[in-house]
């Protein structure tokens, strides 16, 4: 039976206790905190140590460009894993599909420390160092849309943007975790068992923390809105149909409005390593642990930007946040620049401020644009086209600008550009159209929306 487009897939469910709420929560936060740890690792390899290890070369640069070029590739195949397990997780609902994308992702991110490099198998090295990032793209691709709509529907009515903030704060502990044991590896080991063996540490770590990701994951019931949509029959048969026919302006609106996030958070955690380092000469554990502390300011920030959200509503804590990152674009080199730790620090917390307004309502923001029964797919694709234009090739980017101008002034530009992209894109959306929590699963009137 196919529900409805107008409406969400199926009124009521049932009401979940404390106790399970409490272990969405806790399976939604360590789960995506694993898978962000997977994503970040790469990106981290990418800027220290893949260069050499898989793209040798005697131009540095040329290295550093290559590894960031597969950090891309994961983003490319975001997209693609949003579509199907939108579309799967919209039929066989959303436990279901957390699982296989910690499989995958773990998995890949495993494969990756066993992987023999470009002097020991030549280039099959660099290609199927290629094919597992793909492989960690299609499971975090998959993985956030899941991840916050099983906080959001599970949360009471007036709590949504604090309980999707827990899967946004899993990205910020997935850098803090990521950049740890890089600090713990490089600080135990010389520098050349670093670059033979000890980079593949943090990699096979992953094994560890997959197993209890997936034991919490195993411990929640499904999504309570799915479970009523599916008891009723009211499952759509093709969900992304349905989406891309009915729903197509809010996922092109979204998606747009979701650039901004990403850039900044993949400028500061991965850019700014290669960027610190190699031209501002700023010794590598330095950097490292000025990205951590960013990241606690960013664990901090993302709440704040949620409790402001239920608080006052989510579209004007969203649109505040994206005009931070505009303001700010300059100021932000301006301050790294300076090569101060502590100037770096204050900047990190200016962008992150900006970015953190944005990732607080972000997930109920999005979640609440779509009904129940192409929710999955809605919410997945939105997110990744904010994913893959803004986040994906932003260090790229910025390493292509500052190797073409040898100046952080177009970089800067390229920031405000994304900024006003999101503002814009989040004044044009109405938001607000369906209620996401278990308390009630019924259409807002349009009246309502904001």
């Amino acid at each position: 039976m196919e529900a409805s487009p107008e409406s969400p897939a199926s009124p009521g469910g049932r009401i979940p206790t404390a106790a399970e709420r409490r272990k969405v929560l806790g399976a939604s936060f360590v789960g995506t905190a694993i898978e962000w740890y997977d994503f970040f690792i790469y990106g981290a390899a990418a800027a220290l140590i893949f260069g050499p290890q898989f793209f040798p070369t005697e131009d540095p640069l040329a290295g550093t460009l290559a590894a960031f070029a597969t950090f891309a590739v994961g983003f490319i195949a975001r997209p693609i894993g949003g579509l199907l397990t939108g579309h799967f997780g919209d039929r066989l609902g959303r436990k279901k599909m957390l699982l296989l994308t910690m499989l995958v992702m773990g998995g890949a991110t495993v494969a990756i420390g066993l992987l023999p490099n470009y002097a020991a198998i030549g280039f099959w090295a660099p290609l199927l160092l290629v094919v597992f990032r793909f492989l960690q793209g299609l499971g975090v691709g998959g993985e956030w849309g899941g991840a916050v709509l099983m906080a959001v529907e599970y949360a009471p009515r007036r709590q949504r943007a604090f309980y999707g903030s827990f899967p946004q704060m899993g990205l910020p502990v997935g850098i803090i975790v990521s950049n740890l044991v890089f600090i713990a590896v490089t600080a135990t080991l010389a520098p050349d068992a670093f670059r033979s063996w000890g980079w593949r540490v943090p990699f096979l770590f992953s094994a560890v923390l997959i197993v209890v990701a997936l034991y919490l994951r195993l411990r929640v019931e499904d999504s309570p809105v799915f479970e009523a949509a599916r008891d009723s029959a009211a499952v759509e048969r093709f969900p992304l149909g349905t989406l891309f026919r009915r729903h197509w302006k809010p996922v092109v609106l979204a998606g747009l409005a979701s650039v901004a996030p990403p850039a900044i958070g993949y400028l500061y955690s991965v850019y700014m390593l290669s960027y610190g380092t190699r031209v501002l000469g700023i010794p590598q554990p330095t950097m490292l642990w000025l990205i951590v502390g960013g990241a606690i300011i960013h664990l901090v920030t993302v709440l704040m930007g949620a409790l402001l959200a239920d608080r006052y509503a989510q579209k004007p804590v969203f649109a505040a946040g994206a005009a931070v990152v505009v303001l700010s674009a300059f100021p932000f080199f301006w301050l790294v620049n300076t090569g101060s730790g502590e100037l770096i620090l204050l900047a990190f917390g200016l962008v992150l401020l900006g970015q953190s307004l944005m990732a607080g309502p972000q997930a109920a923001l999005i979640a609440e644009l779509f009904p129940t029964n192409v929710r999955y797919s809605g919410t997945s694709v939105a997110y990744q086209i904010g994913a893959i234009a803004g986040g994906g090739f932003a260090p790229l980017i910025a390493t292509s600008l500052y190797a073409q101008y040898g100046s952080s002034t177009p970089i800067s530009v390229y920031v405000m550009a994304l900024g006003a992209l999101s503002l814009g894109a989040i004044l044009m959306l109405r938001v607000g159209g369906y209620d996401a929590s278990s308390e009630s699963t019924a259409a807002v009137p349009d009246g309502a929306r904001r």
